[in-house]
């Protein structure tokens, strides 16, 4: 097949090593302008001799003329946050392809993967579908579902599961895309839901919630952005993390939510509504992730105090 690849960062440039290592042509690259650190996606292309296109926007008219002139049979949008219109989808001569990390139309939106953790789901998956302008509306072409298991994290479950069979997906949606043996079918509307990305509002951590869903907040956190808390008028961000149940009313007599009921070797163990949260790793605003039983936090602290 001769494609242009359309991402950006670990996943772009996965897919692009993937679909050249079995002998297809990647005849461009699409990926977005950087303001940090290098692109992993625009050096592993740069490295193999592929043209890069770094456009600011790719409803720029040059966008377009660069894609008629690569003369793919697909386009394979793979991490893309970029709006791309539907005159630059539909150049190549099959289209375009999208790979989106839930299970469309359940969890439309860039932190797809975060909301099925933070709202309980015991499985989530990928989606291989045709983009249009709407965000992650567009019909669907292949589905793959992964089990969230009970101490999965954001990470964990990123690249452990959805990572690496998304980046097979999009090579087998593409292959059969281009020898029409897929067809693309309209998401269920009835079904459908979107949220918004997980920053610090949403990120918070409510000690009297459930522990369940607080529980549920730092793994969906975990790496990026960590769910917070304070401590001492700091922010406090919590990632390593165990669940424990209270059992019965003499385990949490006497204690008030949110506050350090101990300090172990492991970490510190913390009072929420219906058991204990058992942290591991942390890290205060402006600092570097460390162990809990490092942070100098004594027992008897209420934390979001």
């Amino acid at each position: 097949m001769r494609i242009a690849l359309i991402g950006q960062q670990d996943f772009g440039r996965a897919v692009l090593e993937a679909f050249l290592a079995r002998g297809d042509t990647v005849a461009c690259v699409f990926c977005a302008p950087e303001t940090g650190r290098p692109d992993p996606l625009r050096l592993a292309a740069e490295a193999r001799g592929v043209p890069v296109h770094q456009f600011a926007k790719l409803t720029d008219p040059a966008a377009e003329t660069a894609l008629h002139e690569a003369a793919v049979e697909i386009g394979v949008m793979a991490y893309v946050t970029q709006f791309m219109p539907q005159a630059f989808c539909a150049i190549p001569r099959h289209g375009t392809i999208q790979f989106h990390p839930s299970l469309l139309p359940a969890h439309r939106g860039a932190s797809s993967m975060s909301w099925a953790i933070i709202t309980g789901r015991r499985t989530t998956g990928l989606s291989i579908f045709r983009p249009t302008d709407g965000l992650d509306e567009g019909p669907v072409l292949l589905q793959r579902k992964v089990r969230i298991e009970p101490d999965d994290t954001l990470g964990s479950l990123y690249f452990g599961k959805i990572f690496p069979l998304g980046v097979a997906a999009l090579i087998e949606a593409a292959e059969g895309v281009v020898a029409g043996r897929l067809a693309a079918l309209a998401q269920h509307e009835a079904e459908a839901g979107y949220e918004g990305i997980v920053r610090e509002a949403e990120s918070q951590i409510h000690w009297a919630s459930h522990i369940d869903q607080t529980y549920n907040l730092i793994r969906a956190c975990n790496p990026a952005p960590g769910a917070w808390t304070t401590v001492d008028g700091r922010k406090l961000y919590i990632f390593d993390c165990a669940k424990r149940a209270a059992r019965v009313f003499a385990e949490v007599k006497g204690k008030r939510i949110g506050a350090v009921v101990a300090a172990t070797p492991a970490g510190l163990v913390v009072h929420g509504q219906g058991g204990f949260i058992e942290i591991a790793r942390l890290r205060f605003d402006g600092g570097k992730k460390i162990a809990a039983a490092e942070a100098g936090i004594a027992v008897g602290t209420v934390l979001g105090g």
